[in-house]
């Protein structure tokens, strides 16, 4: 495994007089000896000065904020330059940049089933910067791509490990535990990401819905466990009002109720409390028993 090294470098503001200086001698040697005709020698070696002149030039490069210049020397790798600036390095070396910003990567809507295989439509955006040149630039082939596809394959992997909604207390799901979710989601994807050299910032879903052929039937049952989450809040507060004014008629001696009457209380209040419309009332002027 190829792992990152700082590159030799000299400062470019040093080198550029001295090239130049370099320069100017070699070109002034060699027009002298030229126009005096002095022999092949002599206008071979000023030659050869302002040829290698020249192309130490080449050698100069920038390297900007948040980036890295990559050296390959005779198909070796000679080292990353990460210092900002203005250098000089070797004239034969290629020297390929790697960004070092932090991007964004979202993934295409995936379509995968969830562990209780509910066909659902997901989508993840992945927060990302190169750490390692030298592993992004030679362990993989492309690290856009192999990020682009090793984020999906994960994304995938974690859809089918957990349900959508959970359905038992306690149960991890896609949609109501997003902090566990993105998380798990992040160490899957940065274990996946390790070896191109490749750190993950922070990955999270972007989009989680079912897919459209059970997305209406989904739909009514999400609606049918809130009507009954509703009915029973509903039920369990009418109950309180119930047995708090049958304790507050027996506590002030208001009236005595046997059981029947108290069983006839309790179901008018019940009807009255739970009833989805408002009831009518109905004055009683008889008796119970009559």
């Amino acid at each position: 495994m190829i792992r990152e090294k700082a590159a030799s470098r000299l400062s470019g503001s040093f080198m550029v007089p001295v090239l130049f200086v370099l320069l100017v001698l070699a070109t002034t040697w060699l027009l002298r000896a030229a126009i005096a005709g002095a022999g092949w020698v002599p206008i071979t070696a000023a030659a050869l000065l302002w040829a290698v002149t020249t192309t130490c030039a080449f050698g100069l490069t920038i390297v900007n904020p948040n980036e890295a210049r990559v050296l390959l020397l005779f198909g070796s790798y000679a080292g990353t330059l990460h210092d900002p600036g203005f250098w000089w390095v070797h004239p034969f070396a290629l020297r390929p940049r790697v960004s070092l910003r932090v991007r964004n990567f979202e993934s295409a809507r995936l379509k995968v089933n969830d562990h209780a295989g509910n066909p659902i439509e997901i989508a993840a955006v992945v927060v990302w910067r190169v750490t390692d040149t030298a592993e992004a630039m030679f362990e993989v082939d492309d690290y856009k791509n192999f990020l682009q596809v090793q984020t999906e394959a994960a994304v995938r992997n974690l859809a089918t490990g957990y349900p959508y909604d959970s359905h038992v207390e306690g149960e991890i799901a896609l949609r109501s535990h997003t902090a566990e979710i993105a998380a798990q989601m992040k160490t899957e994807i940065q274990e996946r990401l390790t070896k191109a050299g490749i750190e993950v910032i922070e990955a999270r879903i972007s989009h989680l819905a079912y897919a459209p052929e059970i997305a209406g039937a989904m739909l009514r049952r999400q609606q049918a466990s809130a009507i009954v989450a509703a009915r029973q809040k509903i039920v369990e507060g009418a109950v309180g009002m119930v047995e708090m004014a049958l304790d507050q008629l027996s506590r002030r001696n208001v009236v005595a109720l046997d059981d029947e009457r108290k069983a006839a209380m309790v179901s008018n209040m019940l009807v009255v409390l739970c009833s989805d419309q408002h009831t009518q009332p109905v004055v009683n002027t008889g008796s119970l028993y009559h």
